[in-house]
């Protein structure tokens, strides 16, 4: 057991299977369509939320972890005598990095030891799974608290997301267009690239699907280029897309990529179907 555990939040989607290997704890966050929240983590597959949301009508609300919630993981791991990092999406998209703080003032309010470090990873999704991932990497290396901050700090900086979506109409509804309002009006009918740091962020306007398939495989390339050899691909409710970026990246990478999957309904609530995404980090951050 690794001295320092890693806790953070449902919004990195990446496989189970590697966050269960990867010993990584985990607090959900909730959607709701009206009729009570519901854990993002209790879904069994997105596919049944997605219609539901393509069919209009109300959007679904979505909403932080409370501070309990964060108790409820945080109090176990330091009764056994672990550090904590704490890593997090956006704190310009959501309040779950306030949740987590909140939780671990408490704690200490309490008399708890000083032992919980709270990250704002400054981005989501697969970004977010790469801050994780490097992580856990330092802290299996039996690295201190403060040099899992280090290496998760260090990831940050060398990390680059982007993702294309179909239509801007999911951001605007749901209130999260940040710097993307500029380009409502006739941007509805081309395909917006953007990224994901402190904010969602526009990138740049494309005409069509093909068009912004082959900008993802571009930004691969970039990001190949600038040494970032640990790649991931993730969509929604785009699979065979998503199946043709990862051919392409690993004609351009020789490897597999990090991880591939789907994003689920917190972040996808808010994006809509069709989109894609691919983020590049230095292989040895993980």
């Amino acid at each position: 057991m690794a001295p320092v555990a890693i806790v953070t939040d449902s919004t990195h989607y990446m496989p189970v299977e590697l966050a269960d290997a990867n010993e990584i704890h985990q607090v959900s966050l909730y959607f709701n369509w009206g009729d009570g929240p519901q854990r993002e983590t209790e879904l069994s597959g997105y596919d049944e939320f997605y219609a539901r949301l393509r069919q209009g009508g109300a959007m679904p609300s979505t909403s932080q972890p409370s501070i309990g919630d964060f108790l409820a993981t945080y109090e176990p791991l330091i009764e056994e005598g672990r550090d904590i990092v704490s890593i997090h999406l956006s704190g310009g998209i959501s309040g779950t990095y306030d949740s987590a703080t909140q939780a671990a003032q408490l704690l200490a309010e309490r008399g708890a030891p000083d032992r919980i470090s709270v990250i704002d990873g400054e981005t989501a999704c697969g970004g977010l799974g790469a801050l994780v991932l490097a992580g856990a990497a330092a802290a299996r290396a039996g690295g201190s608290r403060e040099e899992v901050v280090r290496r998760v700090r260090e990831a940050r900086q060398a990390l680059e997301i982007w993702f294309c979506i179909d239509t801007l109409e999911f951001l605007q509804r749901g209130g999260r267009i940040g710097r993307a309002q500029a380009w409502l009006g006739g941007a509805l009918k081309v395909k917006p690239i953007l990224s994901l740091g402190a904010e969602i962020t526009p990138v740049e306007r494309v005409r069509t699907a093909g068009r912004a398939f082959e900008r993802m495989v571009e930004y691969m390339g970039q990001r190949q280029r600038d040494g970032a050899d640990g790649w991931i691909v993730q969509h929604i409710q785009a699979p065979d897309q998503a199946q043709r970026l990862v051919a392409r990246g690993r004609e351009m990478f020789t490897t597999e990529p990090v991880f591939v999957s789907e994003v689920g309904p917190v972040i996808g609530a808010y994006t809509g179907p069709g989109l894609i995404g691919v983020g590049g980090i230095p292989a040895r951050l993980l």
